[in-house]
C-alpha cells in the first residue's frame, strides 16, 4: 500500500511538470498569441523552430519568473518571463539563441529576462559559439524602473565583450525601441523584417514634441530606412520565415568562434572553370558603367553569394562567397552606381565588413575599379576624410590572407585605400584593362600641360597627343607591376583560378601586429 502512494506521489509530480512545461509554452496565453499570428508575426517559440535544425532545441530558464511586486505586478506572473532562451544546432554547429516574446508584457525587459539573456550571452562566450537574439520588445518594463536599465546596460556589456570573439547575430521582428536598440547595434549583424519592425531611438510622439516633425513608425525606423538611409540594418527579410533562413545560411559562413576557421564546404565547381566572357566585360570607354556583380558571380563557387548591406551605399559591395570552399569576404566597387566611388558611407559600410571578416579570420578578395574620392562640400563637412580612413584603418590593420585583383580604375587616394600592396596586400593582381594612376588621363593633362594647350594653335590635337602619351605611361597595370606594386597581371577569364590559387597558398599565413592595449581607429 505505501508503494501504490509512493508511485501516486510520483506520478502527480510528473503531471505538474507536464501541466508547467504546457503554461509555459503558451507564454502570455492562447488569445495573445492569436493576435500576434494576426499582426502577421510568429511567436517567439515559432522563430526558433524554424531558425535551429529540427529537434535540436535545448531550452533553458523555462520557469523564470519576474520578482517585482510594484503597481500590482505581483498578481500577473508568466513562466519564462518574456523570453524564451536556450542553445540548439543549425546544420549540426551549435549556437545559443533567445527570441522575446511579445505575449508577455509586450515582451517588456524586465530585470529577469535581463539575466535570463545575459546567461545565453555568457554560455555562448564560454562555449565559443554564436548567439542570436530575435527582438520583440515594448522596451524596457516601466514597473521595474531602474533594474530594467540596469538590465539592458548588462546586455550592452556583454555585447562589448563579444565583440570579435563570438559571431553576434540580431533579427528584429517587431518593435526595438529606445535602450534596446543598443543591443542590435552593438552585434555583428542585424535582419529586419518588412512593415511589422522597426527600431528608434524616441518614437514619433517625442519627435513631434521636440522637432515638430510628423512621422510614422515606418518613416522613423522602418526596415527599409535602415536598410538604404542609416545603414543599421545589415539585411532586410519580406517574411519571418525568411529572415530566419537567411541567418542559417549567413550562419554557414562564419566559424564558432574568432580561434577557428569558418567551415569548409564542399565544393562541386571546377577550381579552373574559365570564364570566357570576363574578358569583355569591361567596357571600351573608361567611363562607361558595367555591373560588378556580374564579375562576382561568374569567379565564386556556383554563382552563390550572400551581399551584405545591399541597398545602403550600393556604390561599394559587400559579400560572403565561396572560393573552393573556402569563405571569404568580397568587397567590389560597384561601377554602376556613382562610377564606384568612395564617399562616407561606403568607406563605414566597408570598413566595418572588412573589421568582421579580420576578427573571424575570413580572408578578403578585394576587387577594385575606383575613381577616387567623392568630391564636395557635404562629404568634406559629413567628414569623408575620417570615414575614409577608417577603410583604410581596416584594411592597414587586418592580418587575414588578403588578395586584390584590380579590374579598371584605381586612382588617387582611393587606390592607396583599397587593400593596396602597400597595405600589407599579399597578393595584389591586375587585369589588363586596369588603370592605376594618381587621377585619370583627363585631369592629369590638364594639370601637367594645361599652359601649353592654352597656348598651343591647335589645342585639341595637343590634348589628344598628350593624352595618348600619359595613357601609355599610366593607363596601364605595367607601371605598378614594374615596381612590384602589383604581383601579375591576369587574364581575366583566370581569375576564378587565380584567386583560388592564392588562397591555398595563403592558408598559413601568420601575421600579428603590434601588441597595445586596444586601437584608437578614426571615428
Amino acid at each position: 500500500m505505501k508503494s501504490e502512494n509512493v508511485m501516486s506521489i510520483e506520478q502527480e509530480q510528473v503531471m505538474e511538470l507536464v501541466k508547467r512545461r504546457e503554461k509555459a509554452r503558451l507564454g502570455g496565453g492562447e488569445a495573445r498569441i492569436e493576435s500576434q499570428h494576426k499582426k502577421g508575426k510568429l511567436t517567439a517559440r515559432e522563430r526558433i523552430a524554424l531558425l535551429l535544425d529540427e529537434g535540436s532545441f535545448e531550452e533553458c530558464d523555462m520557469f523564470v519568473e519576474h520578482r517585482c511586486a510594484n503597481f500590482g505586478m505581483e498578481k500577473e506572473t508568466y513562466s519564462g518571463d518574456g523570453v524564451v532562451t536556450g542553445c540548439g544546432t543549425i546544420d549540426g554547429r551549435l549556437v545559443y539563441v533567445f527570441s522575446q516574446d511579445f505575449t508577455v508584457f509586450g515582451g517588456s525587459l524586465s530585470e529577469t529576462m535581463a539575466l535570463k539573456i545575459c546567461k545565453m550571452l555568457d554560455q555562448a562566450m564560454k562555449m565559443g559559439v554564436p548567439v542570436i537574439g530575435i527582438n520583440d520588445s515594448g522596451g524596457a518594463r516601466i514597473q521595474e524602473g531602474v533594474n530594467a536599465l540596469a538590465g539592458y546596460t548588462e546586455i550592452f556589456q556583454r555585447n562589448i565583450l563579444a565583440s570579435g570573439v563570438i559571431p553576434q547575430i540580431s533579427a528584429i521582428f517587431g518593435p526595438c525601441a529606445g535602450g534596446a536598440v543598443y543591443s542590435p547595434a552593438l552585434t555583428d549583424f542585424t535582419i529586419m523584417k518588412k512593415d511589422t519592425s522597426y527600431m528608434f531611438l524616441t518614437g514619433p510622439k517625442v519627435v513631434k514634441t521636440v522637432t515638430g516633425e510628423d512621422v510614422t513608425q515606418e518613416q522613423l525606423g522602418g526596415a527599409s530606412v535602415h536598410a538604404s538611409k542609416s545603414g543599421v540594418a545589415h539585411f532586410v527579410a519580406g517574411t519571418e520565415e525568411e529572415g530566419l533562413a537567411l541567418i542559417r545560411k549567413l550562419v554557414s559562413y562564419l566559424p564558432q568562434n574568432n580561434l577557428e576557421e569558418a567551415p569548409l564546404a564542399v565544393c562541386t565547381d571546377p577550381i579552373d572553370r574559365q570564364e570566357e566572357s570576363l574578358n569583355e566585360i569591361i567596357p571600351d570607354s573608361p567611363s562607361r558603367p558595367y555591373d560588378v556583380c556580374d564579375v562576382i558571380r561568374l569567379i565564386v563557387d556556383n554563382g552563390e553569394y550572400l551581399e551584405v548591406q545591399s541597398s545602403f551605399a550600393p556604390n561599394i559591395i559587400t559579400a560572403f562567397a565561396r572560393f573552393n570552399g573556402i569563405s571569404a569576404g568580397v568587397v567590389a566597387n560597384q561601377p554602376k552606381y556613382l562610377a564606384g566611388v568612395l564617399d562616407i558611407n561606403a568607406s563605414r559600410k566597408a570598413a566595418r565588413f572588412v573589421r568582421f571578416c579580420d576578427a573571424f579570420n575570413i580572408p578578403l578578395v578585394t576587387l577594385v575599379d575606383v575613381p577616387g574620392f567623392l568630391p564636395g562640400t557635404a562629404q568634406e563637412y559629413g567628414g569623408v576624410i575620417l570615414h575614409g580612413a577608417k577603410l583604410l584603418y581596416a584594411y592597414g590593420e587586418a592580418t587575414v590572407p588578403k588578395i586584390t585583383v584590380t579590374l579598371r580604375k584605381s586612382y588617387g587616394g582611393a587606390y592607396c585605400v583599397m587593400s593596396s600592396k602597400h597595405l600589407r596586400g599579399d597578393l595584389n593582381y591586375a587585369w589588363p584593362s586596369a588603370e592605376i594612376a594618381v587621377m585619370g588621363a583627363q585631369g592629369a593633362i590638364g594639370v601637367l600641360y594645361g599652359k601649353e594647350i592654352a597656348a598651343a594653335n591647335e589645342p585639341q590635337k595637343v590634348v589628344e597627343a598628350r593624352t595618348q602619351e600619359y595613357v601609355s605611361k599610366f593607363a596601364n597595370p605595367y607601371n605598378a607591376a614594374r615596381y612590384g606594386y602589383i604581383d601579375d597581371v591576369i587574364l581575366p577569364t583566370n581569375t576564378r583560378f587565380r584567386i583560388i590559387r592564392a588562397l591555398l597558398q595563403l592558408a598559413t599565413k601568420k601575421l600579428s601586429n603590434p601588441a597595445k592595449k586596444h586601437d584608437n581607429l578614426p571615428l
